[in-house]
């Protein structure tokens, strides 16, 4: 009779199996979403230029759990250059069969009084680390500030750039050891002080363009979806079930350090998140929340401007007003 704790371990092994299908099954959804919205998506970028501020007003009404990253100094740079924001699942773009859940965001400014770019592009790779941890992976994008006075990120991107440069350079990489702080390079030193004394929620927007994530390089991406594969096939039993000695071999080193506590904007995942499933596919129901009139303030408005005024008063101006943009709480 086999013992229950082995019935139960193949048990959580066979539902870990299940829940990888619906994994794939997700991602396949995905793919094919991509591919069938993407008319859409073209129709809509040849209207939105002839909209004024349309991108600029969608991220004013951008929903809580994106607009809780845009400071005000954010607001001011969205709503004065912005002219155009897009996304696209690059990995499978023109027939390519890689991962969709990878994303490009791109961002397109006019001239402005805080930096040079005219375009600021990030991409998020979606991979699978060898011990089985998931997620997106980006690189640092740099952005050319006018001066010190203008940086929004108070200079903690240039340090993360910086930072970013030196571990290129290192030849053996481990994704899976994490640097403890009193091993910190002179610019982990400085970052780390500027992170600490910005705290939680002080980031500008443009942190996000220094968000790293996992330390996963493509190579053990490819190796870890390999391993995934045998397993998966060994489950169906169409490949021998051997003993993996590399399991037996992993660091068993207590790791206190926090992976996260260079990176100047944690979040970098849920908002990429946010802006590629709410905001991008949800841009013309936020753009009409922009457009909406407070009709009753107006109207209350109206009557106080008809008590003031004399027969012979004329108002300010004739016409109907603008509508006024709805206003985040």
């Amino acid at each position: 009779m086999p013992d229950e704790a082995d019935v139960a371990i193949a048990t959580f092994e066979e539902l870990m199996d299940l829940e990888r299908d619906f994994e794939d099954v997700e991602t396949e959804i995905i793919r094919q979403q991509v591919a069938l919205s993407a008319p859409l998506y073209e129709k809509r970028a040849k209207l939105v230029p002839k909209i004024p501020n349309f991108w600029a007003l969608v991220f004013e009404q951008a929903p809580p759990d994106l607009d809780q990253y845009i400071q005000p100094g954010d607001s001011a740079v969205l709503l004065s250059s912005l002219t155009d924001f897009s996304v696209s699942h690059f990995e499978i773009e023109n027939g390519g069969k890689g991962d969709p859940r990878s994303v490009a965001l791109k961002m397109e400014f006019s001239d402005n009084e805080w930096f040079e770019n005219k375009v600021l592009e990030k991409k998020f790779w979606y991979r699978l680390s060898k011990d089985g941890e998931a997620g997106l992976v980006s690189e640092p994008v740099a952005i050319k500030w006018k001066s010190a006075e203008k940086d929004l990120t108070q200079g903690m991107l240039d340090l993360v750039i910086k930072v970013w440069e030196q571990d290129k350079k290192q030849a053996n990489t481990d994704s899976t050891k994490i640097k403890k702080e009193k091993d910190y390079t002179p610019d982990e030193k400085a970052l780390k002080e500027k992170i600490d004394a910005t705290g939680l929620g002080g980031v500008s927007f443009f942190g996000l363009f220094g968000y790293r994530g996992l330390n996963v390089s493509a190579e053990e991406n490819r190796l870890a979806l390999e391993e995934e594969k045998k397993r998966a096939e060994r489950a169906a039993g169409n490949a021998p079930d051997l003993n993996d000695e590399d399991d037996e071999d992993e660091d068993e080193e207590d790791v206190d350090e926090d992976p996260l506590a260079l990176e100047i904007f944690p979040d970098g995942e849920e908002v990429a998140l946010a802006l590629t499933d709410d905001l991008w596919p949800n841009a013309i129901k936020y753009f009409s929340q922009a457009q909406e009139v407070d009709v009753s303030d107006m109207d209350f408005e109206d009557e106080d401007e008809d008590e003031e005024m004399g027969d012979d008063d004329q108002p300010a101006t004739n016409g109907a007003q603008p509508p006024s943009k709805k206003r985040k709480a």
